[in-house]
């Protein structure tokens, strides 16, 4: 296969993850990345765009692709404000696959949350399903939103919330079973994985895959 990926937040959790399976599968024989800022990165597969996120039409070569992975994500604290986090959860996400699709892109895949339902009280899990529900409604061969539990992974900044969800989600693992077992911290190289292979397995029209399911296709 000859395929161009592009991906969006490629210095996230996920996102850095992501790049280094895209990266290393041959599937694919150009990698592009739309970033704030250079990853210095050498690999003769990756083609880097350095841009402001509020001007993407000015990227339309990046755009031009046959699957669009995006990994943007934040939170409240860190974006300041509710405003700021819909631009990054949802704006962003939702005008880059506008630009993907109208360049030609068949195959948009998403990380967004478990829980994500645009009508939780919760504003984080609303404007997950919300930007869910905006991507599900556009003209993409295939969609696959992918909805893990708390992940785990280094970050580059300290998030106590999280860290702590951490340490007790691996306490109670154990005994989250059945129908439970969605709720178990998974890694975040788990999710880039999964993501890539879902990105070569064919599917079409939309596919959501939830935490649990993720961990089955990574084989654990």
């Amino acid at each position: 296969m000859n395929k161009t990926a592009l991906l969006i937040g490629a210095t996230g959790l996920i996102g850095s993850r992501c790049l280094n399976y895209l990266l290393s599968d041959d599937s694919y024989s150009s990698i592009k990345i739309i970033t704030r800022r250079s990853l210095n990165n050498r690999n003769e597969k990756l083609i880097e765009y350095v841009a402001d996120f509020e001007q993407l039409e000015k990227q339309r070569e990046a755009f031009v692709c046959d699957d669009l992975f995006c990994c943007l994500g934040t939170t409240l604290k860190k974006a300041g404000s509710r405003t700021n986090f819909i631009k990054v959860d949802f704006e962003y996400p939702y005008r880059s696959a506008e630009l993907a699709l109208m360049s030609g892109a068949k195959q948009f895949l998403l990380v967004s949350s478990l829980g994500a339902n645009k009508n939780s009280k919760t504003f984080y899990l609303k404007i997950k399903g919300e930007v869910e529900e905006a991507v599900s409604k556009l003209n993409f061969a295939s969609v696959i939103i992918f909805q893990p539990s708390l992940l785990l992974g280094k970050r580059e900044e300290v998030r106590t919330g999280e860290r702590i969800g951490e340490i007790l989600g691996k306490i109670f693992s154990p005994i989250l079973l059945g129908g439970l077992k969605k709720y178990k911290p998974i890694e975040a190289d788990t999710v880039a994985k999964v993501m890539v292979l879902c990105a070569n397995s064919n599917y079409k029209g939309i596919n959501v895959i939830q935490s649990d399911e993720i961990s089955m296709k990574a084989g654990m």
